[in-house]
């Protein structure tokens, strides 16, 4: 996967400057301009709007004594999707808008999880009364001169 990041940055402004020569070839240089700031401002208020709505439930989720693991993914997910959407041009607003849309970027999340090479696991393990009263913290120490 490393591999492809320099094609991509190869790859990607090439897609870009080619669609924008094409639409700006059938509806003009202005309109594709102005749609690229329309994109741009429509992006940049999804973002908004997502971010908070996003941010909230991570709050939810951890005032119930989860991790917010989902909506870590998805502010990820956001963040990538706005800098795309900053970004002029056709073929990465079209890329950011679908990080920002809640039902296609849980898709891909969901889709990620499941089918990733790397998997976590944690435990928790619950002290017992006497234990979580202690003030003791165990640990190791060196002294290192």
């Amino acid at each position: 996967m490393l591999r492809m990041w320099p094609v991509l940055f190869l790859i990607i402004p090439i897609i870009e400057v080619y669609v924008l020569i094409k639409v700006g070839g059938i509806i003009g240089a202005g309109w594709t301009i102005l749609l690229v700031v329309l994109t741009a401002v429509i992006g940049v208020n999804l973002l908004r709007q997502q971010g908070l709505s996003t941010l909230m439930r991570a709050n939810r989720v951890m005032s119930q004594g989860q991790i917010p693991a989902m909506e870590m993914m998805e502010g990820l997910f956001l963040a990538v999707g706005g800098a795309l959407l900053i970004t002029p041009g056709f073929f990465t607003d079209a890329i950011g808008f679908i990080c920002l849309l809640p039902f296609t970027r849980r898709r891909i999340i969901r889709y990620l999880l499941l089918n990733s090479t790397i998997k976590a696991s944690y435990s928790v393990h619950q002290k017992n009364q006497s234990q979580q009263d202690s003030h003791t913290i165990e640990g190791e120490y060196h002294r290192e001169d």
